[in-house]
């Protein structure tokens, strides 16, 4: 399938954690190949089920370090206080040459470096229905400590107060809606496959 003519090169997905980046970001990458999913780098370890080179490039902090030296981060940032996230930039710009549209799954801090230096680029802010929403989520998926869960709420409350700056917001209930949207803004037309319900907390 062909994305409608004019459609932004370059869309960003950044929002607050737990709200469903990258169940969405899967579903685009699943269901529409012509797009670009920018795999990012990152120092943290996997959860149970990421796979290395899918979800994310799990990389120790000394690679990271030796990345970030020779400038091939198109943006990178320390997530939550503790891991370091980033964008390769070859990977981006190999894609655009092949004229693909890329879909970038970032953080806040991320999304303002990319619009520092791509300012042409779509930036979507995920949110979600709520703030109570939003900690169920984080707590039910049972993967941080207590510890952590009280940084990345502290986190998510500074990226909330940041969606104004961003093109558009879609708000993250149910899968197929979203979806629905996010594709529509990069200019695909949706094709909803079996239904998939809700989004998994």
């Amino acid at each position: 399938m062909s994305a409608v003519p004019g459609s932004p090169a370059v869309t960003v997905l950044a929002g607050p954690t737990s709200v469903g980046k990258s169940t969405l970001s899967r579903f685009i990458r699943t269901h529409y190949p012509e797009v670009h999913f920018s795999v990012s780098a990152t120092t943290r370890a996997p959860r149970p089920t990421e796979v290395d080179g899918v979800d994310y490039h799990f990389i120790d902090p000394a690679r990271f370090d030796e990345l970030v030296e020779r400038g091939e981060f198109l943006e990178w940032a320390t997530v939550h206080g503790k891991h370091r996230y980033g964008t390769l930039r070859s990977t981006v710009d190999a894609a655009l040459a092949a004229g693909k549209l890329v879909l970038l799954e970032i953080d806040l801090q991320g999304a303002r470096q990319v619009r520092a230096s791509m300012p042409e680029a779509q930036f979507v802010f995920l949110a979600p229905p709520s703030w109570e929403d939003l900690v169920s989520r984080l707590v039910g998926r049972g993967t941080e400590s207590e510890e952590e869960q009280r940084r990345r709420l502290e986190t998510a409350k500074i990226e909330l107060a940041a969606e104004q700056e961003f093109d558009v917001s879609i708000i993250n209930d149910e899968l197929d809606r979203a979806a629905a949207e996010l594709v529509a803004r990069m200019g695909f037309t949706y094709a909803s496959p079996q239904s998939e319900g809700q989004l998994p907390k």
